[in-house]
């Protein structure tokens, strides 16, 4: 365990330092949300949305006063990690599932030092392990231990139900990071639900194994998730169809669908480096969210 802190927080570290040489020490920004608290009232001033008119406090007499707000200091970061066994695809040590565990250790690492709350929701098809978020690097630690000693129930995959479980058990608004390979269907009701409720990142997980198949002919493929071999013509133009649709085509309107719905969306493949991807993602965010 002590050598996947250490990775970790070496990545941690590399992020936090090209945030900062780039941003002018604005690290904490990455995570900044748009959830706004309660500041105070003012004079109602010509212009101002009538709907933040504070009607309890006008009605004493003395002048229209609105009500203020700011941005809130702390916030809530929670992870929704996909741990089906689609997620097993890739080298030994660098699969998806592994990808998606490292991503959501350096993130969380990252989080708990800008002094924000962090939290952890594993699922399948069902919900897996839920961490209550909190505070502090010894709460962040917790997470990490936690997620890399899980061993999911299940190994089936069912997105919406893990989005539907996320909605059911976090009710403030928090910046939610979804890390998936999206290798299902029928969930986008459930995304544009939390895209709604919550500032949503979603991580798009790849491996290239699972398009680049070769033309082998008729061979035995081992279903992770049904824990059965059935056999596929690799040769068949059906089946390359297929293929293409379900890793091709329908990502790629996942990532239409994150634009639409302003999601943020990064695609990570298992062979690259995700560092300098995240530093993107998070210069993407710093420009798109208000500053103090």
């Amino acid at each position: 365990m002590e050598h996947i802190i250490s990775k970790l927080r070496k990545y941690e570290i590399q992020i936090r330092k090209a945030i900062n040489s780039r941003m002018q020490g604005d690290f904490h920004s990455i995570f900044k949300g748009s959830g706004m608290e309660f500041d105070g009232v003012r004079e109602y001033q010509y212009g101002d949305d009538t709907r933040s008119i504070d009607w309890n406090v006008s009605a004493k007499g003395h002048g229209t006063f609105v009500k203020t707000f700011k941005e809130e200091k702390e916030q809530t970061v929670f992870f929704l990690l996909d741990v089906s066994a689609s997620q097993e695809i890739g080298t030994p040590g660098a699969q998806k599932v592994d990808i998606g565990k490292e991503i959501t250790g350096v993130l969380t690492l990252a989080a708990v030092k800008q002094q924000n709350r962090v939290g952890l929701l594993t699922f399948t098809d069902q919900k897996e392990k839920y961490v209550k978020s909190g505070k502090g690097n010894k709460h962040g630690y917790a997470i990490i231990h936690q997620l890399y000693n899980h061993v999911p129930k299940s190994t089936k995959t069912n997105i919406s139900e893990g989005i539907k479980r996320a909605l059911e058990i976090i009710h403030k608004k928090s910046v939610m990071i979804l890390i998936s390979d999206f290798i299902d269907e029928g969930y986008e009701q459930s995304l544009r639900l939390l895209a709604r409720r919550h500032d949503l990142v979603v991580i798009h997980l790849k491996d290239d194994r699972e398009t680049q198949l070769p033309n082998l002919g008729i061979v035995p493929v081992y279903d992770k998730e049904s824990r059965q071999t059935v056999w596929v013509n690799t040769s068949s133009k059906d089946f390359r169809k297929k293929l293409e649709k379900t890793y091709t085509v329908n990502q790629g309107e996942l990532e239409k669908f994150c634009r639409k719905h302003q999601i943020n969306y990064l695609e990570v493949n298992t062979k690259d480096n995700y560092v300098p991807r995240l530093i993107k993602l998070f210069m993407i965010r710093n420009k798109t969210m208000k500053r103090d």
